[in-house]
């Protein structure tokens, strides 16, 4: 589970002779260095409209994929979900209401830029200063302000900055955002490390779990390389399995009870897999969306914490 570039380890020392954007090739792939860690690079599509639209498309639906169901709310009926939000008065309502306008004004955004490329197209340019444009921009800034009120499809925290994306590739060069994206995979890569070590510390040190530590340790970098990899890569099709056989491995895992536990220790075993599986639901949450999630992690690592403490009544 150590990655490259965590301090004090071999690892970190031969990272500090990299700097972030350097490139090399490792097995056959192409790698980028950036915040201790290696991410498969991929070069970025050249500059234009169209390859930004595809991009825009690609991140909306993704963003929406990731995020509550019933939010996908159609650009066309912005007017009507402005007029539902505007309206509402209970917090909760208003709330779910905040999430659908975010959705609908992405939608809006999408169906906008999708008329300039048609334009493009056609041989008309859009400049930057057009009305046009204005509109699209002010969309996806609109819905960024609201995106505090998008959840997690789990429930957990809100997942700004997969909502922010799209807001990206707008107002950066295709290129930059592609930059920006490998930050963001090496933020994430360090939080499914982080709460890795943190299962390994609370649960798998523990006698009736042994055995899940090569579970866990596994999961972990194929995790990672589920973060990293694109849909159209070729080694998605090999790393995809392996990550849901893996994870599946570890909510199938069953600690090993004395036979002679009492009540407390009993459920104080459950209580331990109840937080091994929530790790690596955290953990495929974080891979999948590509972006790390602070709230929730910290929250489960202060779950862990008090586990731990718990601990101590029965291994003194």
């Amino acid at each position: 589970m150590t990655p490259s570039g965590r301090p004090g380890t071999l690892d970190s020392i031969k990272s500090c002779a990299y700097a972030n954007g350097d490139l090399q090739r490792t097995n056959g792939i192409r790698k980028i260095f950036y915040d201790g860690y290696w991410i498969r690079y991929y070069e970025p599509p050249t500059e234009s409209f169209s390859a930004k639209k595809q991009l825009l498309d690609a991140l909306t639906r993704r963003a929406f994929h990731h995020t509550e169901p019933g939010i996908n709310t159609p650009g066309d009926r912005l007017d009507d979900v402005r007029r539902a939000y505007d309206e509402e008065t209970d917090p909760q309502r208003r709330r779910v209401n905040a999430a659908m306008l975010a959705g609908s004004l992405f939608n809006r955004a999408t169906d906008i830029f999708t008329a300039i490329v048609d334009l493009e197209e056609r041989g008309i340019v859009v400049t930057e200063n057009d009305d046009l444009m204005k509109q699209c921009e002010n969309c996806l800034t609109e819905a960024l302000s609201l995106c505090g009120n998008v959840k997690h499809y789990s429930g957990e925290e809100g997942v700004d900055e997969l909502w922010g994306e799209p807001v990206k590739v707008f107002t950066m060069s295709i290129a930059d955002y592609y930059l920006s994206r490998y930050r963001k995979i090496a933020q994430a890569m360090k939080e499914i490390d982080q709460i890795g070590e943190i299962i390994d510390v609370t649960v798998c040190s523990l006698p009736w779990f042994e055995g899940s530590h090569p579970l866990i340790e596994g999961f972990i970098e194929v995790a990672k390389s589920e973060s990293e990899v694109f849909r159209s890569d070729p080694d998605y099709l090999r790393i995809w399995p392996e990550f849901v056989a893996d994870g599946e491995k570890i909510l199938n895992f069953q600690p090993a009870i004395p036979e002679n536990a009492g009540a407390c220790l009993e459920q104080h075993v459950k209580n331990g897999l109840h937080l091994l599986c929530a790790g690596k639901n955290l953990i495929t949450w974080i891979a999948n969306i590509r972006v790390p999630m602070p709230v929730s992690t910290e929250q489960y690592l202060k779950k862990c914490a008090l586990y731990r403490e718990n601990t101590l009544k029965f291994t003194e």
